[in-house]
């Protein structure tokens, strides 16, 4: 009882998690293309609160894969990662749990 439900927890906040680093992509280009302004309250916060998120992630993914023609690559490496995990999960784990 208790290992399937730590299952579903720990793929649900991978699940959060991938849909909050889309959403501070879509943040992040929108910022790039003038779109959103950073100095609106609110968008600032959101952002802020995303980036104190998503960054630590990020971070170590950026010292290993380089920037490609000046395009971040890190994201893609991170939401295949996280895919992966909850794949393995699903694959490995949860058919072995009462």
């Amino acid at each position: 009882m208790y290992g399937s439900v730590l299952g579903w927890l720990i793929d649900t906040v991978l699940g959060l998690y991938w849909w909050l680093l889309i959403i501070y992509a879509v943040m992040s280009w929108l910022n790039a293309f003038g779109v959103i302004n950073n100095s609106n309250r609110f968008v600032y916060t959101v952002g802020d609160f995303l980036s104190r998120l998503i960054e630590p992630a990020l971070r170590p993914i950026r010292r290993i894969v380089p920037a490609f023609n000046g395009v971040d690559l890190s994201f893609l490496v991170l939401i295949i990662g996280i895919q992966f995990l909850r794949m393995v999960l699903a694959r490995y784990v949860y058919p072995f749990l009462p």
